[in-house]
């Protein structure tokens, strides 16, 4: 089974320099007869970037959104009135949970999604809240939700919370959903942005399914990661034998440096327009 993945919009500019970018990620998937969005980064150019790539969205069966914010999820309402017949929406349970992130000692600033769930409903649009700790949306496409902590190196970043009868609470990221697609060189993952550590998704997954994990795509935050985090990082692809990393986004020019010396062609620098073909 092929899969094809179109990066539509990430934080670097495309190689010919004739596409916009910002901070955020979505990609355009096509693997077993289905074609999904996942993602819509910040503010709907992705739209744009998807004409000039040939990539239909009149024609998309789901649109997935990793986790609830804004640099993810910014383009839905765009994207909703661009199309004529929106796919099925599908967001993990926890997903429209308010969330901040901390300015200083005293000060919150929103960080989550621009519409909640009665404008999804309002629009008469197919919503999917995932509770299952793994779907199968068909045999071979499978989203993963509610990951677990399996190392020490991975925490979960004090910067951002969610709020709840007017309080603070750090945020878990138990909204956080990734997808897997078995191919025949094995399971590819694609992460949006791996609040609670990419190396714990690949571990959970890696318990759910026998079936090794060939590929990482997508954003792995190691942005805030200091050298030890990264090394160690670095050093679970390589046990788990990861034959191609294709990170961006949130990974960050210091993660994305360490990754390519270390990784050296099983290394894919997946920027905005890249195609990715397995």
């Amino acid at each position: 089974m092929e899969l094809k993945i179109t990066t539509l919009i990430e934080n670097n500019p495309d190689d010919l320099g004739q596409l916009l970018y910002e901070h955020g990620l979505s990609l355009y998937i096509e693997t077993d007869g289905k074609n999904i969005l996942f993602d819509t980064g910040k503010s709907g150019d992705f739209i744009k970037n998807a004409r000039s790539l040939n990539k239909n969205l009149e024609n998309l069966d789901y649109c997935i959104i990793s986790h609830g914010h804004y640099d993810h999820s910014g383009g839905v309402e765009n994207f909703i009135s661009e199309v004529k017949k929106s796919p099925e929406f599908i967001v993990g349970e926890e997903f429209f949970n308010s969330k901040y992130k901390i300015v200083d000692a005293t000060n919150y600033k929103f960080n989550g999604n621009s519409f909640d769930e009665e404008f999804i409903v309002k629009k008469q649009i197919s919503l999917r809240k995932v509770r299952e700790d793994m779907v199968y949306l068909t045999d071979h496409i499978i989203l993963f939700h509610h990951f677990l902590q399996s190392n020490e190196f991975e925490k979960r970043s004090d910067r951002f919370y969610r709020k709840e009868n007017n309080a603070y609470i750090q945020d878990d990221f138990d909204d956080e959903i990734s997808l897997g697609v078995i191919t025949k060189k094995g399971l590819v993952v694609i992460a949006g942005c791996s609040h609670v550590g990419i190396i714990n998704i690949l571990k959970t997954v890696s318990e759910r399914v026998n079936i090794p994990i060939y590929a990482v795509i997508g954003g792995t935050h190691l942005i805030e990661a200091d050298e030890t985090r990264i090394q160690k990082t670095l050093d679970a692809f390589r046990e788990m034998k990861i034959q191609l990393i294709a990170v961006s986004h949130c990974t960050g020019e210091e993660g994305i440096r360490l990754i390519r010396e270390e990784q050296k062609e099983q290394f894919l620098f997946n920027n905005t327009g890249k195609v990715i073909e397995i």
